[in-house]
């Protein structure tokens, strides 16, 4: 089996794992992997994460031109927006997650560090997770909003909408998705107690131990 062929393999199992284990449903959430010759594959348009096909996801090339495969999401200004401003992004995952979507409509979370620091997971695997906007389904401005960031984002958080995140490769950023979703579901479980947080010299000692972008 070749590399390429291994890596659409592992992304539609990883999909399927988060489908099946209802971190997003139907035909919502798209994902997508760098290849090894710098283009891409990414989930197709109308698709659902607990059936992909490895031989119809559509593969682009490194000049960002539709080589093979189905059409692709509506969603690929916020992939590329990420691939683009981010060296290190191997990987970007979009899932529409229940608990941090519920999350992002409260009108007291920090939309610069939307995530608060209840364990020192989501530090370390997410760093600070920006609340964007709502923005229709499909609007490029979702990309634009991301590179306004200037790749000093690894996670954003689409008000109404969800989640997404880059990671160095497919595995990674399917982790770091999963942790958002359990920290937001724990923030959210948790909102109406007193709570003992992460302090903030707790947190300064999670970012500096495991060398974590956090001041961005």
């Amino acid at each position: 089996m070749t590399t390429e062929s291994r890596l659409r393999e592992q992304i539609c199992v990883l999909a399927k794992s988060m489908f099946d284990r209802g971190l997003t449903g139907g035909s919502t959430g798209n994902i997508s992997a760098r290849t090894q010759d710098g283009g891409l594959l990414v989930s197709p348009t109308g698709t659902s994460f607990g059936r992909l096909d490895p031989a119809t996801l559509s593969r682009f090339d490194a000049k960002g031109v539709l080589i093979g495969g189905d059409q692709p999401t509506k969603e690929m200004p916020l992939h590329s927006a990420f691939y683009d401003t981010r060296s290190s992004a191997g990987a970007v995952v979009h899932l529409h997650s229940c608990h941090s979507v519920a999350l992002s409509m409260l009108p007291d979370v920090d939309p610069d560090n939307f995530i608060p620091p209840v364990t020192p997971y989501a530090i370390m695997k997410l760093g600070k997770v920006k609340l964007l906007p709502f923005f229709l389904p499909g609007d490029p401005a979702m990309g634009q909003a991301v590179r306004g960031l200037a790749g000093k984002r690894s996670a954003v958080m689409l008000a109404n909408h969800g989640p997404v995140v880059a990671g160095k490769d497919i595995e990674a950023a399917c982790n770091a998705i999963e942790e958002l979703e359990e920290s937001a579901k724990l923030a959210f479980m948790l909102r109406s107690m007193k709570t003992n947080i992460l302090t903030d010299q707790q947190v300064k000692n999670v970012v500096q131990k495991f060398d974590v972008e956090w001041d961005a």
